[in-house]
């Protein structure tokens, strides 16, 4: 791609969710650079089509096929091309777009992910599961394509920003920070009585459920360990989690000189979305200004492995490799739905995909379906152990 032409043409995947709204902020101030190819999602029509008037997007897509009557209806006769299921998704990512931001939750996203990746895109990658899931495969379909990997991660963002690529030798470790989520100073007694509600209240992000739930037991860190992994080229004993409470230092690269280089910024997720949009330059944007004067003091703290045991088995299963990483996001993906339904308290998360990842054994990947075959497997005894503990 020519990074010097306007406008650049963009598909946003996920655009009703938290990233996805963020960038179609972004894209909305901005006309004059951007120009959109394809907006795809779930099943909220009514924000969709409120994005798609705004934007003017030559393609709608919508997972659920239930919604392409309510769709048609609420953008018909606007010139913009409507379709429905998850194949619909899949052909958004296909469509020629020089940027596509990845923001669809979960294992959902990584088929769109994958295609996006295959024919070369930069490719804004907000959806960790992809890299956790089919890490291997997806990075091998990047150096085949000359597709460009910059993530939105926050975290990812930061390292991605300060890590000397073309100095790999020097690096000592890569530090992640997180915030601690809203349990931090929770003993697991206290834990053992947190309701939805209060999980999904973070304290410094404003995020989905489901992301905020990963945050609260710390899960989001142990696929962010997974994903460090694949997007950078260390080993999981490289890479270190430090808590950091007021999300100000985003993460930060440790090199063999002593030298630590961190990147620094107010908690909005535009930030690292408005990077990966203008890609190599950068995009301005109002955003509140960094006041360290006003914050005062930044502390930081190791996290505790006894409370959040999500931080060991992400590490367990890169150790195991193959689809190890896949049963381990599939099994959360369940128990976290089963917590948000109330089906399940808040400490059975982690027991759940400990309990999968000591019942189903590791294979390794050679295709998508290898991944796909796994994480149906995964997702069915998740439930299986979450109906036995309900009975």
């Amino acid at each position: 791609m020519d990074v010097a032409q306007e406008p650049r043409s963009v598909t946003l995947l996920g655009c009703t969710g938290s990233v996805g709204t963020s960038t179609a902020d972004l894209l909305a101030r901005h006309p004059e650079r951007y120009r959109v190819e394809a907006l795809a999602a779930n099943c909220n029509v009514d924000k969709v089509a409120e994005q798609a008037r705004r934007l003017r997007p030559r393609f709608v897509a919508m997972a659920d096929e239930s919604v392409y009557a309510d769709l048609k209806a609420a953008l018909g006769g606007n010139g913009i091309e409507l379709a429905a299921g998850s194949e619909a998704v899949v052909e958004a990512a296909r469509r020629p777009s020089d940027v596509v931001i990845a923001a669809i939750v979960g294992a959902a996203g990584l088929r769109p992910t994958l295609a996006a990746v295959r024919r070369g895109a930069v490719v804004g990658l907000a959806n960790k599961e992809t890299l956790v899931c089919a890490g291997d495969l997806v990075m091998a379909e990047a150096r085949r394509s000359g597709a460009a990997m910059v993530p939105v991660d926050s975290e990812h963002s930061a390292i991605f920003q300060v890590l000397d690529a073309n100095n790999r030798d020097a690096v000592d470790k890569l530090v992640l920070t997180a915030s601690g989520g809203p349990f931090r100073t929770f003993s697991r007694q206290d834990m053992a009585g947190v309701t939805p509600q209060m999980a999904v209240a973070h304290p410094n992000w404003s995020m989905g459920a489901k992301i905020s739930v990963d945050s609260a037991t710390m899960m989001n860190k142990g696929l962010e360990i997974i994903e460090a992994v694949h997007l950078f080229g260390f080993g999981e004993e490289r890479i270190e989690v430090l808590v950091h409470p007021q999300s100000v230092i985003h993460s930060m690269v440790s090199y063999v000189d002593g030298s630590v280089l961190a990147q620094l910024g107010t908690p909005d997720m535009r930030t690292p979305i408005s990077l990966a949009l203008g890609w190599p330059r950068r995009l301005g944007f109002p955003a509140k200004a960094l006041d360290l004067a006003a914050i005062a003091s930044l502390t930081f703290e190791k996290p505790d492995p006894e409370r959040f045991p999500a931080l060991r088995l992400a590490r367990e299963v890169l150790r195991r490799g193959g689809t190890a990483p896949t049963l381990l996001n599939a099994a959360n993906e369940v128990a976290v739905q089963a917590f948000l339904a109330g089906r399940i308290p808040f400490l059975r998360i982690a027991r759940t995909v400990e309990a999968v990842l000591d019942s189903l054994p590791a294979k390794a990947v050679t295709a998508l379906e290898d991944v796909l075959a796994v994480d149906g497997d995964a997702r069915r005894l998740a439930e299986q152990f979450i109906a036995r503990d309900q009975g």
